[in-house]
């Protein structure tokens, strides 16, 4: 087995006057520290940068990419067109990464009705009423023309004054009546998956926040392991010591100097080991703690969620299932100002794909309430004019309200105070959950890339260990 006895530019030996097994059994250990340190930092900068595909136009590369393998296609390192670059993988994963998210937290303390209720419809109703008021006046007269122009026109004004009268005392009955009738069939209006993978497929970076934000001591700590690399990289360096001094050379050393240190192996076990040339043992060596320090790091944050006892886990619980009283609280945190908001259910209710049903429960909920507040000035208008379009009025009515709306429900101030209601609903649910679920939430968003995590461990290791070998030797 040919060994390189000294790096390209010096000779450790000579030059510190200790042995090979000393300078490795130092060097070996501080490298491996640093591949641990480093391994496991770009790893998770990797999970989370950029947000944004970043790459550059690599000629040919469109022509290729058919035949790779569909492991390698998946990778977040190319775009259409043959752009070779990176994006995290977390906001590169954005829609499942959001599926997860409803799949693995929000369908587990509870339904859409629950967060419904939890925003106090009573309260929205009467906001609505309450900002809808200085404007009654000109939405009712809107409402009433845009139908039967002549029929306003010709109205008496005191008749137009208690219609407005009527209006506006029943204006808060009329609010809470079609805020009751969307809860009622809430399940049928609003998709919370399909709102929640929209939004955060528009928006990877608040993905990336909801994460990180819930796991950021966890995170620093997956870094910090990295130096576990150090007592790894000992055991390296003893089973590197084994294969040099139980080599051909040295056992040639030994017979000319009987004082010169030298292990012998058995026949077949030392063809064996030194079947493979030493700086091939410093590479595989290399990568392998690469790959350690990663899986050790992901298993000590999420295994096992319930405490076990040491003789199974020395740690006894995952760092993150330890942690679900306080990541609870950010975790909801996160939810209830970015996602689980007033203006996003709006947005779904008005604008998703239950849109049209929506303004027809709104529509019909007007409309029993117009019949009763305008049904004795219907017909008196009726005696007096004939055909009165009822159904127009009423479903102008309700086109009005659903129009109104929007521009109350998207107030930052309200989304604010909602907010605080959801943090505390979705905190307390979180906290109930068993700690293994709970630790399955940021477990999946890792999960689905992990072996990208090992493979980029073991390539930085045999990076740094071509580092080590051109410096200390092999």
């Amino acid at each position: 087995m040919a060994t390189i006895a000294a790096g390209l530019f010096l000779n450790w030996e000579e030059l510190t006057g200790q042995s090979k097994f000393v300078v490795d059994l130092v060097s070996i250990p501080i490298f491996s520290a640093f591949a641990g340190l480093i391994t496991n930092w770009t790893g998770v900068i990797m999970l989370f940068a950029p947000v944004h595909f970043t790459g550059f136009y690599v000629p040919g590369l469109k022509r290729i990419f058919p035949f790779l393998p569909r492991k390698l296609q998946i990778l977040p390192t190319f775009a259409p067109n043959g752009i070779l670059g990176f994006q995290g993988f977390i906001p590169c994963r954005a829609e499942k990464m959001s599926s997860l998210i409803v799949d693995k937290s929000i369908y587990r303390i509870g339904g859409i009705g629950d967060f419904y209720n939890e925003l106090d419809p009573d309260s929205l109703a009467e906001t609505i009423a309450n900002a809808a008021r200085p404007d009654i006046r000109r939405l009712t007269t809107e409402v009433i023309e845009k139908q039967h122009p002549q029929l306003w026109s010709t109205l008496p004004y005191p008749v137009k004054e208690q219609v407005m009268r009527t209006v506006d005392d029943d204006l808060p009955a009329l609010s809470k009546r079609a805020f009751k009738k969307i809860g009622e069939n809430i399940d049928q209006l609003l998709d919370v998956k399909l709102m929640t993978v929209n939004y955060l497929r528009k928006r990877p970076d608040v993905l990336v926040s909801i994460i990180k934000g819930m796991a950021v001591p966890e995170l620093r700590f997956m870094v910090r392991i990295g130096l576990l690399g150090a007592p790894l990289g000992v055991i390296l360096a003893l089973w590197l010591s084994l294969l040099h001094y139980s080599s051909d050379h040295v056992k040639h050393a030994h017979e000319l100097d009987p004082s010169a240190a030298y292990i012998e192996l058995p026949g077949i076990l030392n063809s064996i080991l030194h079947f493979l040339p030493s700086w091939l043992w410093v590479l595989v060596g290399a990568a392998i703690i690469g790959i350690i320090v990663n899986i050790i790091a992901i298993k000590v944050v999420f295994e096992p969620g319930e405490p076990q006892p040491r003789y199974k886990y020395l740690w006894k619980q995952g760092l993150f299932a330890q942690r679900q009283h306080e990541a609870s609280a950010e975790l909801a945190q996160m939810l209830s100002v970015e996602v689980l908001t007033v203006t996003n259910f709006t947005d779904e209710l008005l604008n998703g794909a239950g849109a049209d049903k929506t303004r027809a429960y709104v529509e019909e909920a007007v409309a029993e309430e117009a019949e009763r507040i305008l049904g004795p000035f219907m017909v008196m208008a009726r005696n007096s004019f004939g055909f009165v379009d009822v159904e127009g009025l009423e479903r102008g009515a309700g086109l009005a309200v659903v129009d109104f709306a929007p521009a109350v429900l998207y107030s930052p101030e309200l989304n604010a105070d909602k907010a605080k209601a959801i943090d505390t609903f979705a905190t307390a649910k979180f906290r109930e959950l068993p700690p293994d679920d709970f630790g399955e939430m940021l477990f999946s968003a890792i999960e689905q890339d992990a072996w990208l995590l090992y493979a980029h461990g073991g390539l930085l290791g045999i990076l740094v260990g071509a580092v080590h070998i051109l410096i200390f030797g092999a």
